[in-house]
Parts: C-alpha cells; sequence; structure tokens
C-alpha cells in the first residue's frame, strides 16, 4: 500500500517581475506561491479536486530579493473529514553563496470537493513514525 505524499517542495526564481520598486518580492506574489505548493500537496494527499478555504498566520520576516531562489517546503500537518491544514515555509537562498534564511511562513486550510463540487471524505492523516 503506498502511503500518501505529506509533504511537498518547490523551488522559483525571483526575477524582476516579481518584485517591487525596491527590488523585493511583491507579498501577493509570495502568497501565491506558497498557496500553489499548499495546492500541490493537498491534491498529492487527497487524490482529490482540492481548493483553498482560508490562509492564516501569514509571516513576512525577511526580504527576498531579485536574483533569489525561494524554496518552498508544504507540508500536511492536519486533517479534518475534508479538510487539510497545510504549514509552508519559504526559504530565499543567495545562489552564489549559499546563504539560507526562512523569510516567510504560514498556514492554509485546503478543503477536497467531490465531482459535484461538494466537500468529501479524505483519508487521515496515518500516524507519527518514531
Amino acid at each position: 500500500m503506498t502511503t500518501a505524499p505529506i509533504e511537498a517542495r518547490l523551488l522559483e526564481m525571483v526575477f524582476p517581475d516579481h518584485t517591487n520598486h525596491l527590488g523585493t518580492l511583491f507579498g501577493g506574489q509570495a502568497l501565491a506561491w506558497m498557496d500553489k505548493a499548499a495546492f500541490i500537496v493537498a491534491s498529492r494527499y487527497a487524490r482529490r479536486t482540492v481548493v483553498t478555504a482560508r490562509s492564516e498566520e501569514v509571516n513576512f520576516r525577511v526580504p527576498v530579493r531579485t536574483g533569489q531562489l525561494v524554496e518552498l517546503v508544504a507540508s500536511v500537518v492536519k486533517v479534518g473529514r475534508s479538510s487539510m491544514h497545510v504549514e509552508v515555509e519559504m526559504t530565499a537562498e543567495d545562489p552564489l553563496t549559499g546563504d539560507r534564511r526562512v523569510c516567510t511562513t504560514g498556514r492554509f486550510v485546503m478543503i477536497a470537493l467531490d465531482s459535484n463540487g461538494s466537500p468529501t471524505p479524505i483519508p487521515a492523516l496515518p500516524p507519527a513514525s518514531g
């Protein structure tokens, strides 16, 4: 039996069209990438169509500059009947020096839907392995 993935990783490069007049990543772009990562892990976990129900406690810690890489790690941390709570951590990396800093964190609630667009049950989160 295959275990559903509970983590997804994405890499993005910050180009000038992702930034504001200060050369730092737009908050909306960061949120879009984080929501994308949450969507991917929730879709793979539930093997259903999923939608974002809520984003909460998004913290912008340090600015991300043009030319940096960002790595997003999304993890399913809690499962309800049809909902998945996903934590996303975004880390900025200087590709020349390797310096890495957690820049943004947030939580997203994703809902699994059936073919009629109604919330549908999903499997329980497996017990943590020790």
